[in-house]
């Protein structure tokens, strides 16, 4: 995926991100205090990496001490850079995935219920770069540890240990828990794309997404398997429809996302 796409990725994050409308005066911050003394702790005992991402701010309002010791990251650079330095230490396929995922989970979260939002619980794993620039991979539990009076997610948590899962080979690998009901959702649904689960894509579909996904264009891929470019551009229309994608750079993510590409 070249920058422009993930420069759209982005774009589209962001703009779910300002769909949320923050009354400041509304915001209580001796909540984060009473929570930040006991993350710190948290951290300390569990021996774990510790975020809180303020919606608000658009940034992280506390970094546990031990993400150096840990995963190598630099402390100076998270305080200077923040959000862009915790993407840089990601592998970049995954970088990619994690941004689709989180547009898909947004939009989950915007349709679900404001009371419920506290009870969900998402777990991905991912490859991040270590203090020797290797990559390992990582366990991250993400759940909304505050929200305003309006229901807005407000500071989100995030909770990072190394997987016991090393396989590098592996992409991102997500799951979305009702902590309450013990329920999980399907991750199709959370990416909007829950049609994919009674109407599979075709193999020939799936072929177009690859080739897609490769970078090939419309009349490449219309040479390359010998049939017509509007046959291809239906295939491509057919594609989104199934994933509920509203381009083909979120059927890629959503498809890699259920495993349908490799």
């Amino acid at each position: 995926m070249d920058q422009k796409q993930m420069q759209e990725i982005e774009k589209e994050y962001v703009a779910l991100l300002q769909q949320q409308h923050f009354d400041e005066d509304l915001l209580d911050y001796a909540i984060l205090k009473q929570h930040l003394i006991n993350l710190e702790q948290m951290a300390q005992i569990g021996n774990t990496g510790i975020t809180v991402f303020d919606m608000y701010q658009k940034r992280h309002v506390f970094t546990s001490y031990n993400f150096e010791s840990l995963f190598g990251h630099d402390l100076q650079e998270i305080a200077r850079k923040d959000v862009a330095y915790f993407n840089s230490r990601i592998h970049p396929q995954d970088l990619v995935d994690l941004s689709v995922n989180g547009i898909g989970i947004l939009k989950f979260f915007y349709g679900e219920d404001k009371d419920l939002r506290k009870d969900y619980k998402l777990i991905t794993e991912y490859r991040i770069l270590n203090a020797e620039n290797k990559y390992i991979r990582v366990i991250e539990q993400h759940q909304a540890l505050e929200t305003d009076r309006r229901g807005n997610l407000w500071l989100s948590l995030s909770i990072v240990d190394i997987s016991p899962n090393q396989d590098l080979t592996m992409g991102i690998k997500s799951q979305l828990i009702n902590f309450r009901t013990g329920s999980i959702e399907a991750m199709s649904s959370v990416s909007g794309n829950e049609k994919v689960m009674e109407n599979e894509l075709t193999t020939r579909e799936k072929e177009i997404l690859q080739l897609v996904h490769y970078g090939y264009l419309s009349k490449e891929i219309s040479d390359r398997l010998s049939i017509s470019i509007h046959t291809v551009n239906t295939h491509r229309q057919r594609i989104l429809e199934k994933l509920g994608a509203d381009n083909s750079i979120e059927a890629i993510g959503f498809a890699k996302t259920l495993g349908l590409l490799a």
